[in-house]
C-alpha cells in the first residue's frame, strides 16, 4: 500500500487538528509550514516545522492543506501560492465524520470528526466543516467558509465566500448568510444576514460591520 504524503500550512492549534484528521484519513504529514521563524525547527504532533509558507511550492509534496482557521488568513495564503503554482490543494474527510456521496467538496476543504454532511450539499475551495458541526441537505456553502465545531445549518441554507458561523450556531432552512459575515456563538440566525455583519444572540441582531 502507497503511503500519501501532505504539508499542512500553519502550525498553531488548528493544525493540529488538520494533522490528525489528515492522519486519520491515511496520509503521512511530512511537514508544516508557518512564517513565525520563532516556530522553525519544531513539532507539532511529531511533525518538523518549516518556513515560511511558499518552500510548500517548491517541495513536491502530494497534498498539501492550510491548516489555518481564520477566513481571511486561509484566503490570503491562497492567494500568495497562487501566482503560477500548481498546488495539489486536497480536500480531507475523517473517517467519523458522515459525508453523503452527493456532497462535493472544493480543494482545500477539511471535514473534521463527528461532522455530519447531507445530500445536495455543495462547499467550496478552502472551507472547514469543524468538529461535530452539521450541515443538512441542499446548502451551498462558499470559499473560507467556516463552520465552527456543534454549529447547525438547516436544509437549503447558503452561506457566501468567508463566512464565519461560531461554535453551536444555528441557521434556519433556506436563509442566507452573507459573504465575511460572523453568526456569534450560540446564536440563532432566523433572518437573512447581510455580508459583512457582525449578527449574536436568539434571535440573532446584528451588532456591527466589518469590511471583508
Amino acid at each position: 500500500m502507497t503511503v500519501r504524503r501532505a504539508a499542512v500550512l500553519g502550525a498553531s492549534g488548528h493544525a493540529k487538528v488538520v494533522i490528525a484528521t489528515l492522519r486519520a484519513a491515511g496520509w503521512e504529514v511530512a511537514a508544516a509550514y508557518d512564517d513565525a521563524g520563532e516556530r522553525r525547527g519544531r513539532e507539532v504532533l511529531g511533525v518538523p516545522i518549516r518556513g515560511p509558507i511558499e518552500e510548500a511550492a517548491e517541495a513536491g509534496h502530494e497534498g498539501v492543506v492550510i491548516g489555518v482557521g481564520d477566513n481571511r488568513s486561509r484566503r490570503d495564503i491562497a492567494a500568495r501560492l497562487a501566482g503560477g503554482r500548481d498546488l495539489p490543494w486536497i480536500s480531507v474527510v475523517h473517517p467519523e465524520a458522515t459525508v453523503h456521496e452527493s456532497v462535493e467538496l472544493g480543494p482545500g476543504t477539511v471535514v473534521f470528526a463527528g461532522a455530519v454532511i447531507q445530500p445536495g450539499t455543495a462547499i467550496g475551495r478552502h472551507a472547514i466543516v469543524n468538529t461535530g458541526a452539521s450541515v443538512d441537505h441542499d446548502c451551498r456553502l462558499g470559499d473560507f467558509v467556516h463552520v465552527a465545531p456543534g454549529a447547525r445549518l438547516a436544509g437549503g441554507v447558503t452561506v457566501e465566500d468567508g463566512a464565519f458561523l461560531g461554535i453551536g450556531s444555528v441557521v434556519i432552512p433556506g436563509l442566507t448568510v452573507g459573504a465575511w459575515s460572523t453568526v456569534g456563538a450560540g446564536s440563532a440566525a432566523v433572518r437573512p444576514v447581510e455580508g459583512g455583519v457582525t449578527v449574536v444572540g436568539v434571535p440573532a441582531r446584528a451588532v456591527r460591520r466589518s469590511e471583508p
